[in-house]
């Protein structure tokens, strides 16, 4: 049985005294630099000069300094700027700061696991990946609770490094709902197949595919847009929820019979393959080498398929058919 740790298994007294310094402070870094002042912990906050999160942070009370003077400061130093920016942020102002006993974080193992990020052997490289974006783990702590975490040490210079960083998923809420342990490389190549196969790349594909299939055969898009992406949250809940056994015991006996005879179907041993080649590309680097490069040239197929994507025409539907739906704007 896998091990998962809990707010018990975690001593706080490890991280007395400690500053922890958060380098960013978008998605993920609001939510651990706020998550971590909530639970009582010394905080700081590293940004450029001039950066337009400086205000935001000072104005939700944390302590603000430059990227240097906070990893200079800090005990602890967690990165949570883009992937693509941190190596060249560590090895300008992070890096030269780092003395031996600190201990180096992350909440993605990207850098570390493809070495564009190497630290010196007499600091402590560990992560705690938070798995929700960090607007929902926030929302999430502020209620009184926390969503899953993974943590991973690939260095441990001081033989503390796990129960810090235990201590530390502790801090951001994670130990509420459970954490993990794992390694950087697992991390790194099931975060990124998820996001590429299912969560994001999968999902969309998928949606776009099917929604294009009913307007090609005359339905309305509106008709589509309804079938093909509204109703996908009310599924996804009951996924979350309690499975695919608990969908499939909420919807009805047709749309179950559905399920197991044309989902196979759709997605076929065809597309296992498919995965399976995309599974390889991140295993090999080919894909962090790809995406390391099109920022290095400035993004130009990124940007190209962002605009593409955002002229799609069950966007401009969708945004017509949300804008009539009340309830959204509550939520918000």
């Amino acid at each position: 049985m896998v091990k998962m740790y809990y707010e018990n298994d975690a001593d706080m007294s490890l991280l007395d005294g400690k500053t922890i310094g958060i380098i960013g402070y978008g998605s993920q870094g609001h939510a651990h630099a706020l998550n971590l002042h909530d639970s009582g912990l010394s905080v700081k906050v590293g940004l450029y000069e001039g950066s337009r999160s400086i205000a935001k942070a000072e104005e939700d009370g944390l302590e603000v300094g430059l990227v240097a003077d906070v990893a200079r400061d800090s005990d602890i130093v967690m990165m949570l700027i883009p992937d693509h920016l941190q190596a060249e942020v560590y090895r300008e102002s992070v890096a030269p700061h780092l003395l031996p006993g600190q201990t180096l974080m992350f909440a993605h193992g990207f850098n570390i696991h493809y070495d564009t990020i190497k630290p010196a052997d007499n600091v402590d490289v560990s992560m705690v990946a938070p798995k929700a974006p960090g607007h929902r783990m926030r929302e999430v702590f502020t209620r009184g609770s926390g969503v899953p975490g993974l943590l991973a040490v690939h260095q441990d210079a001081t033989g503390n490094a796990h129960g810090v960083s235990l201590a530390y998923a502790r801090g951001v809420g994670c130990t509420r709902a459970g954490v993990l342990d794992t390694t950087f490389k697992e991390e790194t190549e099931t975060d990124l197949f998820g996001e590429q196969a299912v969560l994001c790349g999968g999902v969309t594909a998928l949606v776009k595919a099917a929604y294009e299939t009913l307007v090609e055969a005359g339905y309305q898009p509106e008709s589509a847009y309804f079938e093909c992406m509204h109703e996908l949250k009310l599924i996804v809940d009951l996924l979350y929820q309690g499975g695919m056994g608990y969908m499939r015991y909420s919807v009805s006996d047709t749309a179950e019979y559905g399920d197991y005879t044309r989902g196979p179907v759709v997605v076929d041993e065809r597309v296992k393959d498919n995965m399976r080649e995309v599974l390889a590309r991140i295993q090999d680097g080919s894909f962090a080498r790809e995406w390391i490069a099109e920022n290095d040239e400035g993004r130009p197929r990124f940007d190209r398929l962002r605009r593409e994507n955002a002229e799609h025409q069950i966007e401009r539907v969708g945004e017509d058919l949300r804008g009539m739906m009340s309830f959204l704007k509550d939520a918000d």
